[in-house]
């Protein structure tokens, strides 16, 4: 039931529509009962919201869907958070320090310096500039 007020001429007028079927309204106007027929059939109703159903799980209890597995490469400095590679600034082959810049990583619109977590000598690199990454995705392996 939906309740509406209008004041035409001065005049305040409550309107309430209790029920529309087809084209033929149901309503009351100031506690008067009035059945209205419509130029055009009403909308259909919209079915209420139901909550998803919880996620598959196999006979173990496990998830069918699964995050993809972190990297198991040894030494790799990984993406904080996900974004644009704008540089790299290091090249197989370079010794590294901890706390060295090895590229610069620009997310929600902010420029990340990316630095080696350990010393060492840059072994690969797993991205070009340009690349979308995701957090956690490995930039660089340190050996």
């Amino acid at each position: 039931m939906k309740e509406f007020k209008y004041k035409i001429n001065g005049n305040l007028y409550a309107v309430n529509i209790n029920r529309i079927e087809e084209n033929i309204a149901n309503i009351e106007v100031n506690g008067t009962p009035y059945q209205v027929e419509l130029d055009k059939p009403a909308k259909k109703q919209i079915k209420p919201l139901t909550r998803p159903q919880a996620a598959p799980v196999t006979a173990a209890g496990t998830p069918v869907v699964t995050r993809p597995a972190a990297s198991s490469v040894a030494g790799a400095v990984r993406s904080p958070l996900p974004g644009v590679i704008l540089e790299i600034s290091v090249k197989v082959g370079d010794e590294v320090k901890a706390g060295q810049k090895v590229a610069v990583l620009e997310a929600m619109k902010m420029e990340n310096i990316i630095a080696a977590t350990q010393n060492g000598k840059i072994t690969d690199i797993k991205v070009n500039k340009g690349d979308s990454v995701l957090e956690g995705a490995d930039i660089v392996v340190i050996g």
